[in-house]
């Protein structure tokens, strides 16, 4: 499983939820109490430019707050790469945080994992705002991964796959395809 330093475990709850890209030996629904996703930090790169940055997930701390995701266990011969990977992936202000992961099947195990957050302290850092700002941002978005657009859109659909839903990204998610869809 896992040791007390969280060594063995990676806790996804944005892109990584679907687009893991390193090696593991298991993957599993699990949620994390106490953080509520948002869409606080900037893409300068990976869904957005410099000068254009997108909006991507980050956790922010609320005490009554429960965030699903997917944890993947890495083998041990592994781990030191899949880190190194994970830290070039989430750097522009990401930083490693270990969490308490209760894993959805079978039985409500409970982990410790490695997982990426962007404080407000990073350069990159948006924090909120108005619905409707972050929508246009969102649209007008493109980076080295993509449109800004696509990440919502596939975040949405893969929480939908693990029966685990998120209400603010269900409804970026609808308003933008619905755009696109000309509705």
């Amino acid at each position: 499983m896992s040791d007390e330093s969280g060594r063995g475990w990676v806790f996804g709850y944005g892109s990584l939820v679907w687009r893991p890209d390193f090696p593991h030996v298991q993957r599993r629904v699990g949620r994390i109490g106490g953080w509520r996703r948002r869409f606080w930090q900037g893409s300068p790169d990976h869904r957005g430019q410099p000068h254009a940055p997108g909006r991507v997930v980050t956790l922010e701390e609320d005490p009554v707050a429960i965030c699903w995701g997917v944890a993947y266990r890495v083998a041990e011969d592994h781990w030191d790469a899949v880190v190194a990977g994970l830290d070039f992936r989430e750097s522009g202000g990401f930083e490693r945080h270990e969490v308490n992961v209760a894993l959805r099947e079978p039985d409500g195990t409970r982990v410790r994992a490695l997982t990426y957050v962007a404080g407000p302290a990073n350069p990159n850092f948006l924090g909120p705002a108005p619905f409707e700002e972050m929508l246009a941002q969102m649209r007008a978005a493109r980076g080295m991964s993509g449109p800004n657009t696509e990440y919502v859109v596939r975040l949405a659909e893969s929480l939908r796959a693990i029966d685990a839903p998120d209400p603010e990204v269900e409804r970026l998610a609808t308003l933008l395809v619905g755009e696109a869809q000309g509705g």
